[in-house]
């Protein structure tokens, strides 16, 4: 199930896990940064859909090159072929290109780690190989998977609202006296969340900085002036 509001874009699992990508491909096409929840998932809550993730530029185009698994000890290729339709008009140089280039990235640097690292440490499960990316572009689409609870939580950590990458950025915007969209604020922070399927917006920024500053001002006990 699909319900499509000005604002916000909520999708639930869909009948018996199969996917349903033609239901979703008809939001692929969308304002960038909305809010995007699921009814069964509602603590996850990105606001960028996995064909934007690829479209905006990201992995310096390489995400869906043929890898070699260890995870399944396996030749992969052509698995972004699974989601052919979300694809549309995104160059063949922002999914499946054989070196990182970092000018394919939207901030224009270079960022993240490689598969074999990912692997070494144990992040990746069977049955996404690919990583956490595969995984989202599965769930987004209605699959539903005894994994889930462990993607979810590691989205939090890192680009949640307390996730330590959305806090560091935001801090640092704070710090340069600037404002949210500023890209020349720490490009590198913004190109990982956007990895993560997030973009920092004017909502979730003004709310944490509010909580900064309430934070500050009880600290010095001035808070009620």
């Amino acid at each position: 199930m699909l319900c499509n509001s000005t604002n916000h874009i909520i999708l639930s699992a869909s009948k018996d896990n199969k996917f349903e990508l033609a239901l979703v491909g008809k939001i692929m096409d969308r304002v960038v940064g909305d809010v995007i929840s699921f009814q069964d998932w509602p603590d996850f809550r990105p606001n960028l859909t996995p064909r934007e993730i690829f479209m905006e530029g990201s992995f310096g185009g390489t995400y869906w090159k043929p890898i070699f698994s260890k995870v399944i000890s396996e030749n992969l290729n052509n698995q972004h072929l699974e989601f052919k339709k979300w694809w549309k008009d995104i160059d063949d140089s922002f999914l499946i290109g054989e070196s990182y280039n970092k000018r394919v990235n939207k901030y224009g640097v270079s960022c993240g780690t490689g598969l074999e690292m990912w692997e070494t440490k144990g992040w990746i499960r069977d049955q996404d190989p690919y990583g956490w990316v595969q995984w989202y572009c599965r769930f987004f689409a209605g699959r539903r998977s005894p994994d889930d609870d462990r993607q979810v939580r590691r989205w939090l950590a890192f680009a949640g609202p307390m996730g330590r990458f959305r806090i560091q950025l935001i801090n640092k915007v704070i710090a340069a006296n600037s404002t949210f969209e500023d890209e020349g604020i720490s490009p590198v922070i913004r190109q990982s969340l956007q990895h993560w399927a997030y973009r920092l917006n004017a909502t979730d920024y003004e709310e944490r900085a509010l909580k900064k500053w309430k934070s500050s001002v009880e600290g010095r006990g001035d808070f009620e002036l």
